[in-house]
């Protein structure tokens, strides 16, 4: 009655009783996607199916995502805190060597902004371009440069007697402050800054910023600054512990610090 083909009509049915042989590996992308709040794209979770014992390839990882419409976030602008010229400006001693053969040889730092309302909260930190761990960080609500003091000063408890880290920044005036540099002169620790208006010289940290804010900040609704410091305590501890890095070999920054022995 319908017109429809004989074939056609076997093929239907039989078609309808084929079982999705993907439905195991979308549950488990989706259970990796949703365990982390939407933060990992196809190559993490990648990553993470393979280290659960599965092999997949990464495009059909990714091409099972698209159709599961689940996809991450772009990255946001950050804080500028160049005032000028306000003290001694060091040379560019980094040079973006952003990679390091151990840890605490090279550290990156730098500001940045975020605004619950008509409030602001600003977030000191330091990174390690060993694991690009966050080895210390400050907040407060003005950017004044008490916060970046006891950022130096608790990121310096970690280091051995003999390890003096390159300390990178850009030219905020923080970084230019008489203060701040006797801090690094009392360790011997180099110090070094990027060229005026670049931020590709701490593209680590721009990078780092870019990541915290599309990962968490722009995902959440805080009803105080009291509530986004906390959440932001919990993130760190998160991207520090838990948060893989493909170019870590799929490890975490601690995981990849702490194994046994390193590549």
């Amino acid at each position: 009655m319908a017109g429809l083909a004989r074939s056609t009509f076997y093929y239907q049915c039989k078609a309808s009783q084929v079982v999705d042989k993907h439905a195991q590996l979308k549950a488990h992308i989706r259970s990796v996607f949703e365990q982390h709040k939407g933060r990992y794209g196809y190559r993490r979770i990648t990553s993470v199916i393979r280290r659960m014992g599965s092999t997949v390839n990464h495009k059909t990882v990714q091409s099972l995502m698209q159709r599961m419409q689940l996809k991450c976030l772009v990255r946001p602008k950050k804080y500028r805190a160049f005032r000028g010229t306000v003290g001694r400006i060091a040379p560019n001693v980094l040079q973006r060597q952003f990679d390091a053969d151990a840890p605490n040889q090279k550290w990156v730092t730098d500001i940045t902004e975020f605004r619950v309302g008509d409030q602001k909260l600003y977030l000191s930190p330091v990174m390690d371009l060993y694991n690009n761990e966050i080895v210390s960080y400050e907040m407060a609500t003005r950017p004044v440069f008490t916060m970046v003091a006891r950022m130096l000063k608790k990121a310096m408890k970690r280091l051995g007697p003999d390890e003096r880290p390159v300390v990178h920044s850009d030219q905020g005036w923080h970084y230019q402050m008489r203060a701040y540099q006797a801090l690094l002169s009392e360790r011997n620790l180099p110090q070094s800054m990027s060229r005026k208006g670049n931020c590709h010289d701490n593209a680590t940290m721009e990078s780092f910023f870019g990541t915290l804010k599309s990962e968490f900040f722009y995902l959440n609704r805080f009803e105080s600054v009291e509530a986004l410091q906390a959440g932001i305590k919990k993130y760190i501890h998160y991207y520090n512990h838990d948060r893989i890095k493909m170019k870590l070999n799929g490890l975490s920054p601690v995981m990849y610090r702490t194994q046994p022995s390193r590549p």
